[in-house]
């Protein structure tokens, strides 16, 4: 390879680079984003609604608590980048099963938790010989609690 293709191509992946930061830079987070847990309120409406980030292998926020046996909304959506990434919780014991590839365009999960307990949830992409993005961080944790 010359000498000037391989700098092509590093100045090529350097502002791909650049152009993904400043993408995420402008991309606004829920107000409970930065929080290390988020305990979802119930609306006027009787709904749970939480928003959650994915990006290069993290959730925002990596905690969430809500209550049993009361409907969540959850819209989850990723920070601009490359690599692609999904959310699941698969946990059908508890009313839980929710799986989505993420978008920069925000999607919206509903489910009513039927049990309490701690269930995950994470990535599901894995690059062959490499850790699953889920390895790498990418999980969080859904907390149901019980009704009064």
């Amino acid at each position: 390879m010359s000498t000037m293709s391989m700098t092509t191509r590093i100045l090529t992946a350097a502002c791909a680079a650049a152009a993904s930061l400043a993408l995420a830079a402008s991309v606004p987070l829920p107000a409970h984003a930065d929080e290390a847990v988020y305990r979802a309120a119930v609306d006027a409406d009787g709904v749970q609604r939480v928003a959650i980030v994915g990006g290069s292998y993290f959730f925002r926020p990596k905690h969430v608590i809500v209550k049993a046996n009361v409907p969540v909304e959850l819209t989850v959506t990723q920070e601009p980048g490359m690599i692609p990434h999904s959310f699941e919780i698969n946990a059908p014991q508890a009313g839980i099963a929710v799986h989505t590839e993420l978008s920069t365009t925000p999607r919206t999960l509903r489910f009513t938790p039927t049990e309490p307990g701690r269930f995950a949830y994470y990535c599901t992409h894995r690059l062959l010989f490499f850790k699953s993005h889920r390895e790498r961080g990418m999980e969080g944790v859904l907390e149901v609690e019980a009704s009064p």
